[in-house]
């Protein structure tokens, strides 16, 4: 696990600089919110200059630990610090007032539903404007400035707008504090002209960040232990399925004492595909319904008892309503409930110290995880094709696979590579991130940006589709500018595959690009980049050599061709049961 990952589980590590008496000229706002950053763990902020923001900017700038990333668009800078927070535990980015903030909110909207704390912090009017008649430039030509902070009460778990001096400390970090302890985003305004005054309440360094842990109720927690070791040990054949609130309740490692413990099949959820540790030995795959990875899926259904650890069942992780599980035989574990088949459900009872106390009181039981090994096939591989063979997705992936280990990361855009990049086998260590809730076009460029950015020690492969890079492409040129050496695998196969699955229409082709020219237009001589074209399984051998070879340390850009219709077989059931899904007519009334 990532050290960032275990931000707000305990009190914070005293600060490199400890809370001594500033000189005068420390005793500002700006300075103050870049110690905070940088002291919860935050050392690069994505940001698009604006004129709001700008004095703010210089005092980031002037924090010796604070990396400054300037972003092409305000919709990358929010991807990146989504994809920073899930390598470092938090990320932060800065824009200006409402042209920015707007343009930002999507990506905040994506890492609120994804449970990620990032600090979205924007440059406000002057403090003198507040409460005027008073018509400003970058706003809807009203006297009315809130508009930008209505937009983002609905997408944040709290807000700032400081425009006071006085109150500023309180508010900044009450908003930081609470994005930790909630594990969600947080907006903060600052009046532009605020950021370099000198004010008392700043004089000293920041005093170390601490957020109190969060303790179980002792009596619900052993209530809970004992009523679902009851029903497990009961069991003929238990399973364990991870979800994607395993990131969130910090449980990683509680969940694999459990594991260790109990000899029940692991399975994961697809959202929570990267958390679970696949080199166990009990690991059987990805439960997602009907297209499950082989044999995983009969296993959980047939099960008579299963744990489902921080799940999100939605209409994509459900494959559109149908998956076969009956509610009476499943524990939910939340980060602070757990609920027994139709039962009893236990609050303030946190899954870290629930999965760790349940794992003393469990009846080792291996019945499962033997039917696995008895009926398991391995899956078929690719054919064998002739050279001038046009590519096919899934010979990709096979070579994809080969290239992982414990120094990679894998980051998955939303398309077909969710259901090819699912079936890669993570070795230990491996990172994997994806945004499945939310499903946003466009995420994985900004959100490779961020994760490359935090995780310096692993090389990002980013697999995304067309039709998705041509929604966010520009920041490519912020990868070269930070001299980054992530491998993107750009697959061209004409238009939104995932979209055409669910339903096909004109509007699902889109204009194809010379991917590589525009890649090396950006690039431009400047910084380190390499581009190639593969359409045959030879070229791509030979890309991912250079890749991995000569231009190890040079951010590679690996153009694929496709045929449109080359899909994985789980797309194409997934496909028709969301179809199915959002086709159906009213209720009658």
């Amino acid at each position: 696990m990532e050290a960032g990952n275990k931000i707000g589980s305990t009190a914070h590590p005293t600060s490199l600089h400890p809370p001594v008496r500033g000189d005068a000229s420390s005793g500002t706002l700006g300075r103050h919110l870049a110690r905070r950053l940088v002291e919860i763990g935050v050392k690069d902020v994505f940001s698009v200059p604006g004129d709001f923001n700008l004095t703010l900017l210089d005092h980031l700038i002037a924090e010796p630990e604070l990396n400054l990333v300037g972003c092409c668009n305000e919709l990358n800078a929010g991807y990146a610090a989504d994809g920073y927070a899930r390598a470092k535990g938090v990320g932060a980015c800065v824009v200006t007032f409402t042209v920015g903030g707007l343009s930002v909110l999507n990506a905040i909207a994506g890492a609120y539903s994804e449970n990620l704390p990032v600090i979205c912090i924007v440059g406000g009017p002057n403090s003198n404007d507040y409460g005027t008649n008073r018509i400003l430039h970058h706003t809807i030509g009203l006297p009315d400035f809130t508009q930008e902070l209505r937009c983002f009460q609905a997408v944040t778990c709290a807000q700032a707008v400081v425009n006071n001096l006085d109150d500023a400390h309180d508010l900044l970090d009450t908003a930081i504090s609470t994005a930790l302890k909630e594990s969600k985003p947080v907006y903060i305004s600052i009046s532009c002209n605020l950021p370099g005054i000198l004010h008392p309440t700043f004089a000293r360094e920041p005093v170390p960040f601490f957020l109190a842990p969060k303790v179980s109720n002792q009596l619900g927690l052993e209530a809970a232990v004992e009523a679902c070791a009851n029903f497990l040990n009961k069991a003929v054949k238990p399973v364990i399925v991870g979800g994607p609130k395993l990131r969130v309740a910090k449980a990683q490692e509680a969940f694999v004492e459990l594991a260790d413990v109990c000899g029940y099949p692991v399975a994961v959820m697809p959202s929570g595909k990267g958390l679970v540790p696949e080199h166990h030995p009990h690991f059987i795959g990805t439960y997602w319904g009907a297209v499950s990875t082989s044999f995983c899926g009969e296993i959980v259904e047939s099960a008579d008892a299963y744990v489902f650890v921080g799940p999100i069942f939605n209409d994509y992780s459900s494959v559109g309503y149908s998956l076969l599980i009956k509610k009476e035989k499943a524990i939910i574990v939340q980060p602070n409930r757990v609920t027994i088949g139709n039962g009893p459900s236990f609050g303030w009872v946190f899954m870290a110290d629930f999965l760790s106390a349940l794992a003393k009181k469990l009846k080792r039981n291996t019945t499962a995880v033997e039917n696995y090994r008895r009926i398991f096939v391995p899956p078929g591989m690719p054919l064998k094709y002739g050279n001038d063979e046009p590519l096919r997705v899934n010979v990709l992936f096979k070579h994809i696979q080969e290239m992982l280990s414990g120094d990679s990361a894998v980051i998955a855009e939303t398309g077909d590579s969710w259901f090819n990049c699912q079936k890669l086998h993570l070795p230990e260590n491996c990172g994997y991130e994806f945004q499945m809730q939310y499903g946003s076009i466009g995420w994985s460029v900004g959100a490779t940006l961020g994760y490359a950015q935090a995780a310096k020690d692993k090389r990002v492969i980013a697999c995304i589709g067309d039709g998705s890079f041509q929604v966010t492409a520009q920041d490519i040129s912020t990868m070269i500018r930070c001299g980054q050496k992530s491998i993107i695998f750009l697959i061209n196969n004409g238009g939104y595959t995932i979209e055409v699955e669910i339903h096909d229409g004109p509007y699902n082709v889109i204009k194809n690009w010379n991917y590589t020219a525009l890649v090396d237009a950006i690039h431009n001589g400047e910084g380190k980049c390499w581009t190639a074209k593969v359409r045959t399984e030879d070229e791509l051998k030979e890309a991912i050599a250079t890749a991995t070879g000569e231009k190890k340390d040079t951010l590679c850009f690996i153009e694929v061709f496709a045929h449109k219709d080359d899909t994985s077989k789980e797309l194409l059931e997934w496909g028709s049961r969301v179809s199915s899904a959002n086709s159906r007519p009213p209720n009658p009334q």
